[in-house]
Order: structure tokens, then C-alpha cells, then sequence
């Protein structure tokens, strides 16, 4: 951090105490190190609770590989965890601008400051943008699966063992719903965006129709691969089916354990919330930059105080990056 334009007369107004800042800050920067201590605290709370969670149920976690498998303008095509990559080298790389413009802001250079504060603006918009077009595909899904009156969670594979959507071997019966009545009218109102796109006698009726399917339940191998049932088996398991899963949501998921979804919206979507509001205060700033503002004061210190909170933002999806979808 370098030093900043103060005087004596200010620090004793803000401090009180003297000429001397404490840790040698001014007192701007040391409220915004208090306030990231305390959100590295909130965050450490999460991911371990995260872990532990995961830990608890490790036979039954998703796996990130098979989750995180989309890329844009790619439909059908396996890229897992290539997006993710490349999300995070883009926030990373908004870091080292915001580094840039913090620098130059030491040297009073306003033109420099306003570039890099522009790139790190759309460097935080790109990130926000991607990570709402994963959450619309794993809130989507993509092949689906069933879920058992216990709660197990079934999906379908290929002999080879690759995934089946429910779409290519399910079969249409006649329609069965009830008919839109005003004793009824509600639950069809209600319920109606929310029917999946097959049910289970349709799911069921289509893999009898087709023997070179097989079941694959939610449980881990030593090998840290889904155990495959044998055609027997998955007929056994699959009479016992409940609903028909597609994607996510904070009910059931059809990557997995349940809890995965709960804990991948709410941390996600808490980070997610901290990068939106680092965009928004930055694009404040660099309007103030082109405004001159900090020209005029001789210091570019509300520059550094935003660089350390997009700073903090980035280290932690570092974290998350590390805790949800590399371990």
C-alpha cells in the first residue's frame, strides 16, 4: 500500500490521538481492512461448513467433473470444468488491472487509472455474467434422473458407462393430467411450470424398452466412480422410483446429494453478490476518475480502498474455485 496525502490536522480529527496513524494507515484503509477480516470470517464459516457437509456425505457427493461439463456456443460437447478455468483466469486477470490502475493512481496519472479501472469493470462483468449462465444450466440440467421413495437418487448410463438422457429412451403416454376444473384449478396453476418433462411410468416404460440401459446410483466406488447396477438391479431399484429429476433446485438436484445444491446457490450466490457490488462501486470510481475528482484531492487513496476489496473478492473465489470444484 503507498503512502497517501494526508494532514496532521485531519489525522487528529479522525484518530484523535495525535499525529501518528495506527499500522501506519489512514483511517479509510484500516475500516476496509476490518471489514474484510470480518467477511473472511463469514466466508471461512461457509466453506466449512461446506466441507464438513461433504465430508459427512462422501459416498454421495456429486462429482464436480460430471456437473460443470457446459461451454458457451458448445452444446453437446464435454468441456468439464473449462469454463470454470476460464472464469477464474478472467477475475484473476481483473485483479492485475485493478493492481495497474491502483499504481498509477500513485504516479497521478488519470488517463492510465480510468483505462484499467475500465478493464477491471469489465473483467467483474464478464465473471457475474458466466457465473449466471452456470447457474441457468445446472438449475436446468441436462439429463436428468429419478429419485426413489428413500431418496436415492438414480441416473442412466450406457453400457460403456456414459450418461442417457431421460429424452432419448423415455416414452410419451397418454396424457394423464387432470383436467383444468375450478375445484382444481389452483394445483394446475400452481403446479404446472414446475411438471418435469417426463413422469415415472414414462421413464420406466422406456427403459424396459430399452435393455442396453443400465442404472448408476448416486454412491461412489473406491475408484471414486458411480457404482453401476446390473440390469436386474436397476429394474429392482428403478420400481421404487418417486419423482423424475431435471437439474437443480433447493428441493432436489439431479448431480446428487441434495445438500451440494443448497450449498452451491448460497455460496455462489453470496460471492457472486460481492463481485456485482465490487462492479457497481467501481464504476462509481471511475466515473469520479474521469471526473477528475481525484485529480483535484492530489490522491487516488478511494482507488487503493476499492483495490483492496476487489482484491479480497478475487483471493476468495480462489477458495471456493478450490473447495467446489478442483478437491
Amino acid at each position: 500500500m503507498g503512502a497517501t496525502v494526508t494532514t496532521a490536522n485531519n489525522d487528529e480529527k479522525t484518530w484523535g490521538g495525535g499525529h501518528n496513524e495506527p499500522l501506519g494507515a489512514s483511517y479509510g484503509k484500516m475500516m476496509m481492512w476490518f471489514f474484510i477480516v470480518s467477511d473472511a470470517l463469514t466466508f471461512s464459516g461457509f466453506l466449512g461448513a461446506y466441507g464438513f457437509s461433504r465430508f459427512k456425505f462422501i459416498e454421495t457427493w456429486p462429482l464436480a467433473d460430471e456437473v460443470f461439463t457446459h461451454f458457451p456456443f458448445m452444446h453437446g460437447v464435454a468441456a468439464p470444468m473449462y469454463y470454470v478455468a476460464l472464469m477464474t483466469f478472467i477475475l484473476i486477470f481483473s485483479s492485475v488491472t485493478m493492481v495497474l490502475a491502483v499504481d498509477a493512481g500513485h504516479q497521478l496519472k488519470k488517463t492510465k487509472v480510468a483505462i484499467y479501472m475500465f478493464l477491471t469493470i469489465i473483467g467483474g462483468l464478464i465473471f457475474v455474467g458466466s457465473q449466471a449462465w452456470e447457474w441457468k444450466n445446472f438449475i436446468k440440467g441436462e439429463y436428468g434422473a429419478v429419485e426413489t421413495v428413500g431418496g436415492s437418487l438414480l441416473q442412466f448410463v450406457d453400457k460403456d458407462g456414459k450418461r442417457v438422457a431421460l429424452a432419448d429412451f423415455a416414452v410419451k403416454l397418454p396424457e394423464q393430467r387432470e383436467a383444468l376444473t375450478r375445484s382444481h384449478s389452483t394445483w394446475f396453476m400452481e403446479d404446472a411450470e414446475s411438471q418435469p418433462s417426463f413422469t415415472v411410468a414414462e421413464v420406466q416404460a422406456g427403459f424396459k424398452a430399452h435393455p442396453e440401459i443400465l442404472i448408476r446410483t448416486e454412491k461412489l466406488t473406491d475408484k471414486k466412480k458411480k457404482t453401476v447396477l446390473s440390469r436386474e438391479e436397476s429394474e429392482k431399484h428403478l420400481a421404487s422410483a418417486k419423482y423424475v429429476v431435471e437439474g437443480a433446485n433447493l428441493i432436489r438436484n439431479e448431480y446428487g446429494n441434495k445438500l451440494f445444491a443448497d450449498f452451491f446457490f448460497f455460496i455462489t450466490g453470496f460471492h457472486g453478490f460481492h463481485v456485482f457490488s465490487g462492479v457497481i462501486i467501481n464504476i462509481i470510481i471511475f466515473f469520479n476518475v474521469l471526473l477528475g475528482t481525484y485529480e483535484k484531492r492530489r490522491s487516488y487513496e478511494m482507488v487503493e480502498k476499492v483495490g483492496l476489496y476487489w482484491h479480497f473478492v478475487d483471493l476468495v473465489w480462489v477458495f471456493v474455485f478450490t473447495v467446489f470444484y478442483l478437491v
